[in-house]
Order: structure tokens, then sequence, then C-alpha cells
């Protein structure tokens, strides 16, 4: 994705399910889930660069001995921040008292984050919020250690305003309306609900009040927990919860938008927002990862059981496509040929774009995490050409010369390396020229590389807002002398905002948004615009499953071949020698590369909650109005 976006963020939980000593003995060290979990946030940091966190839960703590610790950060490289802190803890205790070095006990008595159960945050700040308030773990705080939660996720909740009114009318006071903050006091309310019910059946058992902490967590129900807790949640999300006693619980939404993977054995439970990060972490096979699935809660209780638990009924199935397009990593094993395909499926347009002129037409990509795509359509290229030469062949039969076989053979795709990534810039100078001038030299590129009157097509993963495209891209490839600039979108168009958890949340930032108002403006159709809005407005205040999404009938007159060349035009920098083609991946082509995962809102306005119809008609009344701001 050539513009930058933020997006997702990733979670991570460990239960260790044997004593710490047994690590010690085995992997010679009692530190080896803290080492874990660093692992496996590394192995996320694609998900999230502004900031991260780290809670630990000891279990079966004495009175007045710390059991749980947390530490975030919002450093440059958080991730790193976070365990350089936890590794000077743990040096510095263990020079100050070297009786530590060798004796797990005095480990997990005396040093933070030495614990059995973990959990780790990687965040990106999709509202523009990165200070350490904002970042999480969460964490609710209380005497009753059975009450303590800690809470962190990858999630937006399209209805935070109705949420935060439920906890009013509860009695709560929550100190601000983030939807982290009243998602965990929701739970919270639940939890010293069910706690309080437990005690006071409880303490009827028991001659010592003490003696009921034990049986508090044996049957303290998770699952109905949160059960209560999510009923009237809207929104895409993965998360996962410590309790102070040592439960913990990862829940997925019903439509599994968010991703949840687990592993499991006799060592331990590992969850985590991408497959890969747990099979490398852990060296097993893909196999061995199981996904969670949606509406249903991995339960882990102190004893160590494990259970999955229905907590919603799944609606359709409506995983976020974005995911295999371009979020997660592209080591998974699926996610690597389903990147492939979409280039495969690409190539009929790109070679519709050249007029079937491979011989002049040079292949690349930008930026590299649309290197696989790319992968994927050079073989499809390759397999026409191969078809091409086999009818060539067969056509001069056998009086071929050798020299005229050769002259055929030859014909491959043109596959260079184009554009690179020269530095991240910074933002220092504030007048719009200069910056302009800095964006401008984001990517270099390799001269020689394109000959003069070439065609050149370059594969992205998606394209957004276009203005990396028309402030650097194009112009820099430009200096090349092709005749004609095809981009190629592995992506359908981005049309309509996403509210589960990817920044894009305002409808005038879209170049396909931008495209179809030219097209309006064009066709004198601006009255269609009215209409839209006063559709809308309507509809503010109704229930969220009565509210239809009005603005799917903004792109309704226009076909998707209109709205692509429109943005070509809009995208062209006024001073560029070549011709400039933008094209897109198809809707029925990303579902046939993606099959499990075919939550598209993005692309074609159908949400997969109520929320999400409430939420589009909110951006078109602010882009209407004039409102720069976000919709949810």
């Amino acid at each position: 994705m050539s513009d930058a976006i933020k997006h997702e963020c990733g979670i991570s939980l460990i239960r260790l399910l044997k004593p710490l000593d047994y690590y010690k003995k085995k992997y010679g060290t009692a530190f080896y889930g803290v080492n874990k979990m660093y692992l496996m946030m590394e192995k996320q940091h694609n998900r999230g660069q502004d900031g991260a966190g780290f809670a630990s839960i000891k279990l079966d703590m004495q009175p007045g001995e710390r059991y749980m610790s947390r530490v975030r950060s919002v450093a440059n490289q958080p991730i790193q921040d976070i365990f350089a802190q936890i590794n000077d803890r743990i040096n510095t205790a263990i020079t100050e008292h070297p009786e530590y070095a060798d004796d797990v006990a005095l480990q997990k008595k005396h040093i933070p984050y030495i614990g059995e159960l973990l959990m780790g945050h990687v965040r990106y700040g999709t509202f523009g919020k990165n200070s350490i308030e904002s970042v999480h773990p969460f964490l609710r705080q209380n005497n009753w250690m059975h009450r303590n939660l800690i809470v962190a996720g990858n999630f937006n909740m399209t209805n935070v305003d109705e949420l935060f009114d439920n906890l009013v009318q509860l009695g709560q006071h929550p100190k601000e309306m983030a939807d982290t903050v009243t998602v965990m006091e929701k739970i919270g309310h639940f939890l010293d609900d069910a706690v309080a019910k437990l005690y006071k059946e409880i303490k009827k058992e028991v001659t010592n009040k003490r003696d009921a902490s034990p049986l508090i967590a044996k049957r303290l129900n998770i699952a109905k927990i949160l059960r209560k807790a999510a009923k009237n949640w809207d929104g895409g999300y993965a998360m996962v919860g410590l309790l102070g006693h040592g439960d913990a619980f990862v829940l997925r939404d019903p439509a599994g938008i968010r991703p949840t993977y687990y592993y499991q054995d006799d060592e331990i439970i590992a969850i985590a927002s991408e497959r890969p990060a747990l099979q490398t972490v852990f060296n097993v096979k893909y196999e061995a990862i199981k996904e969670l699935d949606p509406g249903h809660a991995i339960i882990i209780k102190k004893s160590g059981d494990f259970a999955i638990k229905s907590i919603l009924p799944s609606t359709e199935r409506k995983a976020c496509s974005f995911e295999r397009i371009y979020f997660s990593r592209g080591s998974d094993q699926e996610i690597y040929q389903e990147r492939k395909e979409l280039g495969r499926l690409l190539f009929p347009k790109i070679l519709d774009a050249i007029q079937s002129n491979l011989k002049d037409t040079v292949f690349s990509y930008i930026p590299n995490t649309a290197e696989t795509s790319f992968f994927g359509m050079v073989k499809e290229a390759q397999n026409y050409l191969n078809k091409k030469k086999e009818e060539q062949i067969l056509a001069l039969g056998s009086g071929i010369t050798k020299a005229e076989l050769h002259k055929i053979l030859d014909i491959r795709p043109r596959i260079e390396k184009v554009a690179i990534k020269d530095a991240k810039l910074r933002t220092f100078i504030t007048q719009d020229s200069s910056r302009d001038d800095l964006v401008a030299h984001v990517y270099d590129i390799s001269y020689g590389s394109v000959k003069q009157n070439d065609n050149l097509v370059i594969i992205d993963d998606s394209i957004v807002r276009g203005t990396t495209l028309k402030k650097s891209i194009l112009k820099i490839l430009d200096r090349l002398g092709p005749s004609k600039i095809v981009v190629a979108s592995s992506a359908p168009q981005i049309r309509y905002p996403d509210c589960y958890g990817i920044d894009m949340a305002k409808l005038e930032d879209f170049i396909a948004f931008k495209a179809a108002l030219a097209l309006h403006q064009d066709h004198n159709s601006m009255a269609v615009v009215d209409a839209i809005y006063e559709k809308c407005k309507l509809q503010l205040g109704a229930e969220d499953d009565q509210v239809i999404n009005y603005v799917k009938e903004f792109y309704a007159p226009f076909t998707a071949d209109q709205i692509s060349l429109k943005i070509g035009q809009l995208l062209s920098p006024p001073d560029i020698n070549a011709e400039v083609q933008i094209i897109f991946q198809t809707i029925n082509n990303l579902h046939q590369a993606c099959p499990k995962n075919l939550g598209d809102w993005y692309f074609t306005g159908d949400y997969p909650t109520p929320g999400g119809n409430k939420v589009v008609n909110r951006a078109f009344i602010n882009f209407y109005e004039g409102k720069n701001e976000r919709a949810y």
C-alpha cells in the first residue's frame, strides 16, 4: 500500500501450564514465558508501531505480595523499549540479590513480570491519540483479587455512545468514552456482580471468609460474564482479558471480522492475531495452529483447564479481506497463496491495458508488500506467453529453423526493480510546497530499467487516497520515459469507511469517492448527492438495524471502469509526460482469491453489523456539511 495508513492491533497471550521451575530445568530459564512473549510481539510488529504493552499475573501469591505487573511504551521502538525495561528490572534485582539467580521461587516472589499468565499488545493509534494513557493493556484494579481485570484488544466499536450510556444507567461513572474503557467497564460490571453473588453463596459453606476466595476462583463462570457484557456490542473485535486470580479469556466477534489463532500443548497455551507468529515462535506446523470460531471465546481457568465456549450467535462470516491483501504478514501459508492469486487474477486486465504488447512492457511493484501479488501476476504472464509460444511453434511445424525457435523462446516478461523506497521522511517542514518536494523523493528509481516509450506496469496492494502516487511515485516513474504507466491495484476500489479497526474514516479521503464526485459534476447529477444527504439525515436517531447504507447510491450511476478512468485522470500530475491508467481488482476476483475472508465492506458497502450502515451515512453527512471529523 503506497499510501500510509494505520490499521489494526495485535494481541498475544501466553499461559504457562507447568510450574516456573519446569521451564528453568528444561529451557534454562524461568523467564521462558517473557522471552516467548517478546518474540510473539515482535513477529506481529507489523500490526502496530505506535505503542506496545505487556502485562503478567503470578499465580498463588500470598497477600501482600505483588501478583500483577504492567508496562507500556510509546517510544520510537515500543516493543524493544518495554522489554529493555523488563530486562533492566530483572538484571537489577539479580545484581542486588545474587541469591535470586538460581532460585525460581525467589524470582517469582520478588521480581516483577515473571508470571504464568502473560499478555502482549501492539497498537496503531487510529484516532490520532498516542499518549501512554491510550496504550493497551488497560487495568481495572480492586482489592478483591477476582475483580482485578486487565484487557487489551484489536477492535473498534461502532456504538460507543450507546455503550457509554448503558454504563451510566448502571450507576457507573466511566472516566472516558473510549471503546476500550467502555468495554472493560462493561465486563467489569458483570464480573463484580458475579463475584458478589458467588461470595454471598459460598460464605454460607465456609467457616473462614478467606476460604471463599479459592471457591470463587473455581466457580466463576467467565463465559456467562462475557455473554452479558457483549450482548449489545457492535463492531469487530478480538480481545484478551486476564483476571487477577489467574483466569483468562480471548473473545472474537460474531462475524469473525478480527482474526484470532491459538496453539496448545502440555506446556503452554498461546494465542495471537496471526498464525505465523505462533508457528515461528513455537516451531510448530501449520496444522497445529487453530482459528477461534466467530462469536466464541477461549476460557482458561486458573487451574489450566482450557475450553472454547459460544458467547454470541455467529453471524455470516465476514473476516476482513484486508488482512489477506495487506495487513497480515505474508509469511502465512494461506495468505501467501492468496496474494499470488490476486496478482494472477489481475493479469487479464493488465493485458488489455497494454494491448497485449508484452514485448514493450516492463513489470514491477510498489511497495515491497506488493511483491507476492507481483509474483502471481508474473507467473500468469509466463503462462500466457507459453501458450502463445506453443501456438507459434505448432503453426510453423517441422520446418521451423533453430533461429526462429530461439526467437520465439526468448520472449519472456520483462521484470525490473524499478522503484526503491529511499527513506522515511520527517515532516518537520510545515510549508506545503516544501513538504511536497520532500514527499516527491520518498522513492527513487533504477535508471535504465525502462526503455524509452515502453509500457510500465506497477503492482500496488491497494490505492486509498492516491496521494503518494500523485505527489511522488508517478512523477519519478515518468523520469524513466515510458509512454504509458499502468498502476494495477490487487484490491478493488476503496469506497466506504472502515469502522472495525482500520484508519479509513472519512469518505472524502478516498480517491474513488473523489472520482465519483467528479463524475457527478461532469454529468450534472449533483441532485443525486443532495438526495443522498437528505436520506442519510432522515435516518439519524433510527435503530441501527433499520438503517440503510444510502451511500451506495452515490456510486450506483457509474461503472467501476468509469470510476477507474476518472481516478487515473485525477491522479495524473499536470506535468507528467506518460499516459496514466489505474486498474483495480474486481470484487468477484477478490472473493475467488480469498474465499475464507469475505469481509469486503470498504469495497462494497455491505457492512457485517448494523452499526456499519450508521457510520457510513454519518460519514456522508460530515462530507456534505464540510465537517472534517470521524463518523465513529
